[in-house]
């Protein structure tokens, strides 16, 4: 599956954002940032691609200030 990561300068920020999200019936996670992102303040909000365009309207109207960007990814776990 293709997955999203906002990432921001906060963790207040994180939090809004995911309260955002299911508040928009996105279903999301607060997960550790990736070592390799490495200039956040530690966590982030992890969704499913498809809900990036809601995501990214939703930051630009919300919460932009406190923004770092959004990373996307593939998600290979071990079934």
């Amino acid at each position: 599956m293709n997955y999203c990561i906002a990432v921001f300068k906060s963790r207040s920020a994180t939090l809004s954002f995911a309260r955002l999200l299911k508040a928009h019936n996105i279903p999301c996670a607060i997960i550790n940032t990736p070592g390799s992102i490495g200039h956040a303040c530690g966590i982030s909000v992890k969704f499913l691609s498809d809900d990036f365009a809601l995501a990214q309207q939703l930051v630009s109207t919300k919460l932009k200030m406190s923004f770092s960007g959004f990373y996307n990814f593939n998600d290979f776990r071990m079934l």
